[in-house]
């Protein structure tokens, strides 16, 4: 005797149906992790800056980096000097009050560094790749120069980062900036 067909009720069919609970649970567990993150750290995904924390991006991709501010002249004079070494990932920040001329130098400073200057938009302008420790000769990093951010010397030129990048920060005056944080 042939056996009928199985039939669905109300024309429902189970894989179909197992499909569909799948691609739900799915879409309920991205709604979740991303939920988790943003819980977390909001900053993985609104992308808020955090005064010790600056973004560099380039057509090379981009980095983040710890760091160190130097907002008043007797930072600004001591910078890194005296340090014996810098992680891979850390830096200093310089902060000045206006735009205008940038002139630094590596006396008393004991490690190679790259000094990155950067206009008051964030947009790097110059950078004085391997500058050498203890050295006074002065490098001038431009008229309309609104911060500098100094990183292990050759670093720069191993991540791709090259004049015309761009730098996010919160100092960086957020109606200026040309990759602004979100607010």
């Amino acid at each position: 005797m042939d056996k009928e067909p199985a039939k669905f009720e109300m024309g429902i069919n189970p894989l179909v149906s197992i499909k569909a609970k799948q691609s739900r649970m799915k879409k309920v567990f991205f709604v979740l992790v991303v939920a988790m993150l943003a819980i977390s750290e909001p900053s993985a995904l609104l992308a808020n800056c955090k005064d010790n924390q600056l973004e560099v991006k380039g057509d090379w991709g981009m980095v983040r980096f710890r760091v160190e501010i130097a907002d008043t002249p007797e930072s600004h004079n001591r910078g890194l000097m005296g340090r014996e070494s810098l992680g891979l990932s850390q830096g200093m920040f310089f902060v000045f009050e206006k735009p205008g001329p940038a002139n630094f130098w590596m006396k008393d400073t004991l490690i190679p560094l790259d000094m990155i200057f950067i206009d008051e938009t964030g947009q790097i302008t110059t950078i004085n790749h391997q500058a050498e420790p203890l050295t006074t000769t002065t490098f001038f990093g431009g008229n309309a120069i609104s911060f500098v951010l100094e990183i292990n010397g050759g670093l720069a030129k191993k991540l791709g980062i090259s004049e015309g990048d761009l730098v996010r920060h919160p100092r960086i005056n957020h109606d200026l900036a040309a990759w602004a944080c979100k607010s």
